[in-house]
Formats: C-alpha cells, structure tokens, sequence
C-alpha cells in the first residue's frame, strides 16, 4: 500500500477547492447564495451593525472586495446598509428580514454537509481536524 501523500498545502488546497465547489452548489441549490455570501451574512448575523472594514477583517478580505461581496447582498436585498451613528463616512450593515429567511434556509444544508464531513472522518477526525485547521488559520509565522 503506497504511503498517504504527505504534501499538506497541496492536500489544504485541494480539499478546500472540493468542500467550496461542493458547498457552493448545494447552498446555491437550496437557498441561492454562494459560501462567500453564506459567510459575509453569517458574520453581519453575528455582530450586527459591522462595519464593511470590520467584515473586511472578520473574514480576512481586502476592502475593495467586501465592497463588492457587500453590494452583492445588499442588491439581492439581503442586507441593509444603514449611516454609522458616530462616523460620517461609515455604513453599518444589518441582516434583513429576507436575508433571514435565506440563513434559515442555509443552516439544515450546511448541518447536512457538516454532518457528512463527520461521517466521513469520523468524530474525533472531525474533531481533530477542526482543531488543527484553527490552529493554521491562526498561525502567525
């Protein structure tokens, strides 16, 4: 039996590109937004009245970028973005009430997909993973 490939940022690289393909597709299926919009709702879900630059750093993307995923959301009516109440030149963002409704329909999928991911590893793979993917997102080299 040959040994398991060992080349980890490959196998990081590859396993990402075939969890968002596959995620994208199902979240597109069931409540028609993609995992990038999926996070971005999430995160203004989490922390309501965020800031684009805040988002910017909650998801690790560039400005430019979260302005466009923003006006994306805010095009699809999903979320709102309403004046900073102490800064002149800041939006916040709020999750509408559509935008809701999409999170609800997203969170049985994701469940789904997650539980798959468990079947397949195997809990304390699963566990173990999680922990150790925490880890290299949070390295600081």
């Amino acid at each position: 039996m040959p040994e398991p490939d060992q080349r980890l940022f490959f196998l990081l690289q590859r396993a990402a590109h075939q969890l968002r393909t596959t995620a994208d597709r199902r979240l597109l299926s069931a409540a028609g937004i993609t995992t990038a919009q999926l996070g971005a709702l999430l995160a203004v879900s989490d922390e309501p009245g965020i800031t684009q630059q805040r988002l910017a750093q909650v998801l690790q993307q560039r400005e430019s970028g979260i302005t466009a995923l923003v006006r994306r959301l805010t095009d699809a009516g999903l979320v709102a973005r309403r004046r900073h109440p102490s800064e002149h030149r800041a939006v916040v963002l709020e999750v509408t009430e559509h935008g809701a409704g999409v999170l609800a329909l997203a969170r049985p999928e994701i469940d789904g997909f997650n539980a798959e991911l468990r079947a397949l590893l195997g809990a304390d793979g699963f566990t173990d993973t999680a922990a150790a993917l925490h880890r290299l997102a949070h390295w600081e080299p």
